[in-house]
C-alpha cells in the first residue's frame, strides 16, 4: 500500500473504532453483537470490527482491513461474521461508504414480525423518505444477507432495512451517516410501536412525505452562505 492509502486506513480505523461507541451509547447492541464498517475511498478495501471482541476493548488497532470479497488483508483478529454481507453491499452499491448492523430492540421486534415500519411520522419522512422496509430472511456467514440488503434498498429512499428474523442494517455515504441511520431507525421503531399500542396511527399523505424528505435532505441544517458583497 502507498503512503496515502496507509494514511486513509489509519484514519478510518480511528473513525470506525470511535463510531462503535455510538452503538453502545444509544443502546443499539448487546454484548459483542453489531458492527460498523467503512469503505476505503478509491480502494477495494474496507475497515470493519473484529469478530466477538468486547466493545470496551475496541480500538483503532483492533479494527481489521478486508478486501471487498471479505478476505482479511490487515489486522490481528478475525473479521466480523457479517463481513461477507458488508462486502457484498460495497461491491453492488458504489455510492455506499459505510454499513452498520445492529439488533436494536424495537426495530428488531418489527423484523421478528416480518413487518416494515409504515411512515406515520414527520421525523421518519425526513430521514427515510417513507416506510422502513422489511428484507428477506438469510443465514449469517455468506453474502445472502448482503444480497437481501441490496435487493431491498436499491432504488429505495430508506438507508435502513429490517432483515426478517435478524435485525437492522443501514447504509450511508460514510460510516457516520450509516450510524446515524441506525440510531434514527431505532427511535422511529420505538415511537411506531408505542403509537400502535395506543391505537391506529394516522396515515400521512405521500405528497407531504415527499415534501418533508426534500426539505430535510436539501435545506435543513447549516447551508453555505455566500460572502457579503458577492
Amino acid at each position: 500500500m502507498n503512503a496515502e492509502v496507509t494514511r486513509q486506513i489509519g484514519e478510518l480505523r480511528e473513525t470506525v473504532a470511535r463510531l462503535h461507541a455510538e452503538l453502545t451509547r444509544y443502546n443499539l447492541v448487546a454484548w459483542t453483537s453489531g458492527n460498523v464498517s467503512a469503505r476505503v475511498p478509491g480502494q477495494d478495501l474496507m475497515v470493519i470490527k473484529p469478530s466477538g471482541v468486547s466493545y470496551d476493548d475496541l480500538t483503532a488497532a483492533t479494527m481489521v482491513v478486508c478486501d471487498l470479497d471479505g478476505v482479511l488483508v490487515e489486522g490481528d483478529f478475525a473479521p466480523s461474521s457479517d463481513t461477507a454481507a458488508h462486502a457484498y453491499v460495497y461491491r453492488a452499491m458504489p455510492e455506499v461508504g459505510g454499513v452498520v448492523h445492529t439488533h436494536s430492540s424495537y426495530a428488531t421486534a418489527w423484523a421478528a414480525c416480518g413487518e416494515s415500519i409504515p411512515c406515520h411520522l414527520t421525523a421518519q419522512a425526513d430521514e427515510f423518505g417513507g416506510e422502513i422496509p422489511i428484507g428477506p430472511f438469510a443465514l449469517i456467514g455468506g453474502d445472502d444477507i448482503g444480497k437481501g440488503i441490496v435487493a431491498t434498498l436499491s432504488g429505495h429512499r430508506s438507508p435502513a432495512v429490517l432483515m426478517r428474523n435478524h435485525g437492522v442494517f443501514t447504509i450511508g455515504r460514510d460510516a457516520r451517516a450509516a450510524v446515524k441511520a441506525a440510531v434514527m431507525c431505532e427511535d422511529v421503531a420505538r415511537t411506531a410501536h408505542l403509537a400502535h399500542t395506543l391505537g391506529q396511527p394516522v396515515p400521512m399523505a405521500q405528497a407531504d412525505i415527499d415534501s418533508l424528505y426534500d426539505r430535510y435532505q436539501n435545506v435543513y441544517g447549516q447551508q453555505p452562505v455566500a460572502p457579503a458583497g458577492s
